[in-house]
């Protein structure tokens, strides 16, 4: 079988309200496993990207104009793939912790969307799908893992373009 690339990735962005500074020791089991886990996520079947700053990780990052919010933005070669991290690695270890270093949002916190390969998101693309998820609730501009959508339809190659002294007003 040939070796066919993909025309579309999934971007993901999850955002949290930290509980306290990201220096406190309240937080600094959590700053602990940054690095494990990025290096998990970094080895993980399917893994494309990862939004990092400075340090390595994303904690650097402003997002929505809120120096509390932590942002996290990867991509990924499929839903599956993204969902095996999440839910079937050691990173699920983590998010079963999420409550001792976060505030519980009431707003969507993740957006999931598809974009062409070899693109990568934006933090203001990102806050945008997390705005479109808040006010529509899941589409295939910004779904969820429970609500997910699948790639677009893959392009259409058209023909070679017609030649313009062949078109004329009929």
């Amino acid at each position: 079988m040939p070796n066919v690339r993909p025309e579309f990735h999934l971007a993901q962005v999850n955002i949290g309200i930290l509980q306290a500074p990201l220096t406190s020791p309240e937080i600094a089991d959590f700053v602990a496993l940054l690095d494990p886990i990025n290096a998990l996520a970094d080895g993980s079947p399917g893994f494309v990207w990862r939004l990092q700053g400075e340090g390595g990780n994303a904690t650097d990052v402003k997002a929505f104009g809120d120096t509390g919010i932590i942002i996290n933005m990867s991509v990924w070669r499929s839903l599956d793939e993204l969902r095996d991290f999440v839910y079937r690695s050691n990173h699920v270890d983590v998010l079963r912790r999420r409550r001792a270093w976060f505030e519980k949002m009431a707003e969507a916190y993740l957006a999931l969307w598809w974009l062409p390969a070899g693109r990568l998101p934006t933090v203001e693309v990102a806050e945008w799908r997390i705005g479109l998820l808040r006010l529509h609730g899941p589409t295939a501009e910004a779904f969820t893992f429970r609500s997910p959508f699948g790639p677009p339809a893959p392009s259409r190659r058209r023909g070679p373009a017609i030649d313009a002294e062949f078109c004329w007003a009929g």
